[in-house]
């Protein structure tokens, strides 16, 4: 990663491009347990390059800077290098942008994606649930992806990854990001870095209490000191997903 960019977190890098075309994931965490995030998906084009959560047995949600005209999901994956047995892999039927997400602020940086057949829930493969409340700062929360490792260099890893990180307060957010913190934003992760999400985990998860507060969305390089990640607060959400999916 560039040192002068916001990199959307899973995805690709969405304010200010650089040449890295794909986005983040996750620095100082660990290897999942394998089948423990059941609702993360990988989102493939020939290759991954964001992630995201199935909330239903047909419908995922990941973040806007990650759209694709097509997109191919895939479920129940752990190692994405190796085809395990268990894996489905099912086509886009529709791809849904919020219709105010802007891509200069990274604002509503959110997205709906149809599954052109239901997905078929299983241990390895099923759903997280839409939050009831948002959530308070302090929050422990659960982030996982397939995104780069290093807040230096590049290291894509085959199995998922996951970091268990704090939700900050807004002051916090704020302060670390001046005039480009948003309502529709949260910032997850630790001031003094070296742990956080990155390119390649993007439009990923942020679970926490067993419900979906976050969708990984953008930050100042990954795990840098100061610069925690910027995640979609999807509290602020719900009622949109629920009268999108009940119109298509």
């Amino acid at each position: 990663m560039k040192t002068f960019i916001f990199l959307a977190l899973l995805g690709a890098a969405v304010a200010f491009p650089t040449g890295d075309d794909d986005d983040d994931k996750i620095v100082g965490g660990y290897t999942c347990q394998k089948n423990s995030i059941p609702y993360q998906v990988s989102l493939n084009a020939g290759y991954h390059f964001c992630g995201g959560s199935l909330i239903n047995d047909q419908w995922v949600v990941s973040a806007a800077h990650c759209y694709k005209s097509r997109i191919q999901v895939r479920l129940g994956e752990y190692n994405i290098d190796v085809l395990e047995g268990d894996e489905q892999f099912i086509n886009s039927a529709k791809i849904i942008r919020h219709p105010k997400y802007n891509a200069a602020t990274i604002d509503n940086d959110i997205m709906l994606i149809k599954l052109n057949s239901p997905a078929v829930i299983s241990s390895r493969v099923s759903t997280v649930s839409l939050p009831r409340a948002c959530a308070a700062a302090g929050t422990q929360c659960l982030i996982s992806g397939w995104g780069n490792t290093l807040s230096s260099g590049t290291n894509y890893p085959e199995l998922l990854q996951c970091l268990n990180a704090p939700i900050l307060s807004d002051t916090a957010c704020r302060n670390a990001y001046p005039g480009k913190i948003t309502s529709n934003m949260i910032c997850l992760g630790f001031l003094e870095g070296g742990k956080d999400s990155c390119q390649g985990d993007s439009g990923g998860p942020v679970v926490c209490n067993g419900e979906l507060q976050g969708i990984v969305s953008w930050g100042y390089g990954c795990a840098q000191q100061g610069k925690p990640g910027v995640y979609t607060k999807v509290c602020n959400y719900v009622d949109w997903i629920q009268q999108t999916i009940a119109a298509n």
